[in-house]
């Protein structure tokens, strides 16, 4: 006896992010499912209810059989014969067209999922296989005529006008997900008395989010007719398994209830989507709709998806072009900007002298420097004590060293009162110490969206999908400003290594002036060699590479040219490395200590919580002992541990349980902690060498670094009047201390 079917659910939009749309248990009935095994052709397992309509014989009866008992003899072996030439895999593939025993013809697609075999006929109006001759002439027509545009709205109106001519649907529209889910309609062909959405947005909550995920699996769908009564699976479920059927792949797959409604009340009774793929992101929709029912055969589906796939590769490569020529206009802006950035020796009357580039570098309407007790605008900017107000905040709140919205209000709620002239903020930390920062503002924009329909709350329960109304519908958008480009966000991490460049520059200039830094003097005459050996390289490359860049302007290999800019990334992300260490170090020797009781338990623990990313996927235990608490300056402090900690887990990177432990011991004038690690060690000979700058024991391709971080640490534990350690043995691990004393004085 079958299970009995539960009465259908009214329609709750509260459930349409839950909603099992992959396993809906049913089929659209314009064509019929049978199941089989996926080891053999043999023995029916499923079979959809709608089969007795289609072939005469129930899904009841089919259970068990073979083919031929269901397709008759001359269908059944054309089909085993079929899937045994070409064995189906997870994407459906066409097996043929067959005329099953009653004369009706269906097309044949075959995949494999969930150890079965799904067969899906649908029906033909030809007894023959489809001809794809006079189709596949209007891909190439589409290849030639779409190479010659560059416009992407002008290429997906291309596109729809084709979709169109290919299937006969009444309006065809292009749209493309914006950064917040929602469509927008780019391009559209429709034929006259269908209303138009050209330029309209759909909200995202039309598509839920394992819609998405299932057009990135399955790139076209077809609905033939909205008010179609599904045909369920008998059983219902799976029996080689006991779960409901996975049918993201099948072409008859019945659709949400939801969305069916959707279509009705917007005047569609037959639709087909085909997905827009551009690197590996669903970046949008083409979207056919139909006032009647309509069959859409599977040459014509198999078309379509082609042009589809055709204009995503279209738009990546479009998109990739504009990119790059982009890049390219704000790296010049940035080039022009340094070269101007050394004129004199005063830093922050250097940013001034370039105000002008720095709005253009970052499509600002406004810029402020802000260093010490100096503010510096330009352009439509906040208020001086707005600014400084800002800046506290962004010291205080984490946003790092790059932070950017295009909604500030929404992240920083006093940045309402002047949302004109700054809704969007671009901010850059030029010191690792002080509150020193460039401010890049965007006024706001507001700016109307035409909606198709009024989106609506979908909290409440409600007995109708999405929207009832389809008619136009304008939102004013207040508080934001143009998005910022991803290009100008990293090109702006590139300008601040620049800066901090800059900075380090003037701070060894003056500081060569100061008693304190004679014994840095002769420090630099000792690492010099390494700083222009370590520095040059990545610097060249990016000159070298530049002009690579230049060269080949005007060519066609896109591939190349993103080589070289990613190498052009990589080496001036390695010279920010080795300037943001020098200028940390430059500044270990000149900035005030402020002690205070310091708990070095929750130091530790806080300095491992930020190794985490350089741990993933590695095995590291940690033993960490009774530290008792110094008095000491807790930013130098946990820089120096930091320094220490990061050591030993890269320096333990080779071993495959990596060991790390952090103990102490107490006399009457000093604590003492130790870091010890059982990673690669170093010769005690040249311990002497140590804690010198840029001073390295190993190879830099064994274990990268800069040569920085234990001269940061000497300096630190010195200010302290603590001393610093090392004791090791070859491949046996080693062990790092310092001490503070008990009557610190600073």
């Amino acid at each position: 006896m079958l299970p009995v079917t539960p009465a259908p659910q009214p329609l709750n939009l509260t459930t349409c992010e839950q909603e099992p749309i992959r396993i809906p248990g049913s089929i659209q009935p314009h064509g019929f499912l049978l199941a089989l095994p996926q080891a053999g052709q043999r023995g029916i397992l499923q079979a959809s209810a709608n089969l007795a309509q289609m072939t005469g014989v129930s899904a009841e009866q089919a259970l068990g059989q073979d083919l031929r008992a269901i397709l008759g003899a001359s269908a059944g072996t054309q089909l085993e014969a079929a899937l045994a030439a070409g064995a189906p895999g997870v994407q459906p593939a066409y097996m043929g067209t067959v005329q099953i025993a009653n004369g009706r013809h269906f097309d044949v697609l075959a995949h494999v999922c969930d150890q079965l075999l799904l067969l899906e006929f649908e029906a033909a109006s030809r007894a023959a296989a489809p001809d794809f001759r006079q189709l596949y002439p209007k891909v190439g027509n589409f290849l030639l005529t779409i190479n010659e545009v560059q416009d992407i709205a002008e290429m997906s109106a291309l596109a729809a006008r084709q979709i169109r001519e290919v299937t006969g649907f009444g309006r065809v529209m292009v749209y493309q997900f914006d950064r917040d889910g929602h469509g927008h309609v780019l391009a559209e062909d429709r034929a006259e008395g269908y209303a138009s959405y050209l330029g309209q947005r759909f909200p995202a909550s039309d598509i839920p989010r394992q819609a998405r995920e299932l057009y990135m699996l399955n790139r076209i769908r077809l609905i033939g007719d909205a008010n179609y009564t599904p045909a369920r699976l008998v059983p219902d479920i799976n029996p080689l398994t006991g779960q409901p059927n996975d049918l993201s792949f099948a072409a008859l797959r019945s659709v949400s209830p939801i969305h069916l409604q959707y279509m009705r009340n917007m005047g569609t009774l037959a639709s087909m989507s085909v997905s827009l793929v551009v690197k590996g992101q669903l970046w949008g929709l083409i979207s056919c709709h139909n006032e009647t029912p309509m069959p859409v055969a599977f040459e014509q589906r198999t078309v379509c998806e082609q042009l589809g796939q055709i204009l995503a590769l279209c738009i990546e490569t479009r998109t990739d072009a504009g990119e790059l020529q982009f890049r390219l206009e704000v790296r010049r802006t940035m080039v022009s900007m340094l070269a101007g950035l050394a004129q004199n020796a005063n830093f922050a009357d250097n940013l001034s002298g370039v105000f002008p580039e720095l709005l253009r570098f970052a499509r600002a309407s406004g810029a402020a420097i802000v260093i010490d007790d100096r503010v510096l605008c330009y352009g439509d900017a906040p208020a001086e004590q707005e600014i400084r107000a800002l800046v506290q905040w962004l010291g205080t709140s984490g946003q790092g060293e790059v932070y950017h919205t295009d909604q500030l209000s929404r992240d920083y709620a006093p940045a309402a009162a002047y949302a004109r002239n700054a809704s969007g903020l671009l901010s850059v930390s030029i010191s690792r110490i002080h509150p020193h920062y460039l401010l890049w503002f965007r006024h706001e924009v507001v700016h109307t969206i035409d909606w198709a329909g009024k989106p609506q709350d979908k909290t409440g329960v409600q007995q109708l999908t999405p929207r009832l109304s389809f008619g136009a519908w304008r939102e004013t958008i207040r508080g934001s400003s143009l998005p910022w480009h991803d290009g100008e966000i990293e090109l702006a991490v590139e300008f601040r290594g620049a800066l901090l460049g800059i900075v380090l520059e003037r701070a060894e200039q003056m500081a060569e002036l100061a008693e304190e830094l004679g014994r840095a003097n002769k420090e630099l005459e000792a690492f010099s060699y390494s700083v222009s050996h370590d520095l040059r390289a990545p610097l060249r490359h990016i000159v070298g590479f530049s002009d690579l860049l230049m060269e080949t302007a005007g060519a066609e290999d896109q591939e190349k040219r993103r080589r070289f800019l990613k190498n052009i990334k990589d080496s001036a992300r390695l010279a920010g490395k080795l300037v943001d260490d020098l200028l940390s170090f430059s500044q270990m020797g000149r900035a005030s200590l402020h002690p205070s009781q310091v708990n070095m338990t929750e130091l530790v623990r806080g300095c491992i919580q930020k190794l985490a990313l350089d741990i993933h996927g590695r095995q590291v235990e940690w033993d960490i002992g009774v530290l008792p608490a110094v008095r000491a300056d807790p930013t130098f402090i946990q820089l120096a541990l930091y320094n220490l900690l990061s050591n030993a887990v890269k320096f333990t990177g080779q071993e495959a349980v990596a060991r790390i432990a952090v103990t102490a011991s107490e006399s009457a004038q000093e604590v003492v902690f130790h870091v010890a690690d059982n990673g690669a060690g170093f010769n005690m000979e040249y311990v002497h060498k140590l804690f010198g700058v840029f001073q390295r024991l190993h190879r830099m391709e064994d274990f990268p670094g800069t040569g920085i971080g234990l001269a940061n640490v000497r300096r630190i534990i010195e200010r302290h009047g603590g001393r610093v350690w090392a004791e090791s043995v070859p491949g046996a691990g080693a062990t790092f201390s310092f001490s503070i004393p008990k009557d610190i004085v600073m």
